[in-house]
């Protein structure tokens, strides 16, 4: 015989397991929180913006036309390659003095720039907020000087520098985030375990699962005895006689 199962069996077993569930979803939240809180480190973030524009001399003004904003923007996405490039970074990791390698500073900088725009922004991550000003300034410097070198053109200026901020915030872990997520999964365990449970329980606990079992109708039941009631087998057997 296939089982089924019904709505009301499911919404039973919930509510029957509502304590490990809430429990589960409590430990959930509680070692997110701790782990956020105590373990993970905080990570900073700060940008700095920088301009691609070609720079003219005062005579050449009018000649500054749509043409060569367009030959900035096709140069930008080449600079968002170099700047990343070992050729940058290690001469930001010497003069910033810093532990760490070309290849391992590049995971903490992501280059960016909106369509359409001349603006890049240099946005760096890192455990210590005032060393991560220190990158991302020093790294729009490094390249501003050494784009001159490498493709013989002077259209970088530092727009908008990085600026350590009097109480940064860092950007992650966000504990409540952390705990909210915990939250979800410490409840999808609960639910996971309680049904778990209640499949492997094989205990008979009513007539439905004694015709399941047995594959065989039900044709009567025996009334319980209330607790209050008390009759001998003597008197029984007794009344049994006078009736006859």
């Amino acid at each position: 015989m296939e089982e089924t199962i019904s709505l009301q069996d499911l919404f039973k077993t919930l509510k029957k397991r509502a304590l490990l569930i809430i429990a589960a979803m409590i430990l959930a939240v509680t070692i997110a929180g701790i782990i956020s809180y105590f373990f993970l480190t905080p990570i900073y973030q700060t940008s700095t913006q920088i301009l691609v524009n070609q720079q003219k001399a005062p005579a050449q003004q009018q000649d500054y036309n749509s043409q060569d904003i367009q030959t900035n923007l096709q140069l930008i996405n080449t600079y968002n390659v170099i700047i990343k490039s070992p050729a940058i970074l290690s001469k930001v990791i010497q003069k910033l003095d810093l532990d760490t390698t070309p290849a391992a500073l590049t995971g903490n900088i992501t280059v960016e720039s909106a369509e359409n725009s001349q603006v890049v922004s240099i946005t760096v991550q890192d455990p210590e907020a005032f060393r991560a000003v220190d990158i991302a300034n020093t790294t729009a410097e490094v390249f501003q000087q050494e784009i001159k070198k490498l493709m013989s053109v002077d259209n970088v200026n530092v727009l908008s520098p990085a600026v350590l901020t009097e109480n940064p915030a860092p950007v992650k872990p966000d504990p409540m985030l952390n705990m909210a997520i915990g939250a979800v999964i410490g409840l999808m365990l609960g639910v996971g375990i309680a049904f778990l449970l209640e499949y492997l329980d094989t205990t008979i606990k009513n007539e439905q699962d004694i015709e399941d079992i047995l594959q065989l109708p039900i044709i009567g039941l025996i009334s319980p005895i209330p607790e209050g009631t008390k009759v001998s087998t003597a008197n029984m057997i007794q009344s049994r006689r006078k009736r006859v």
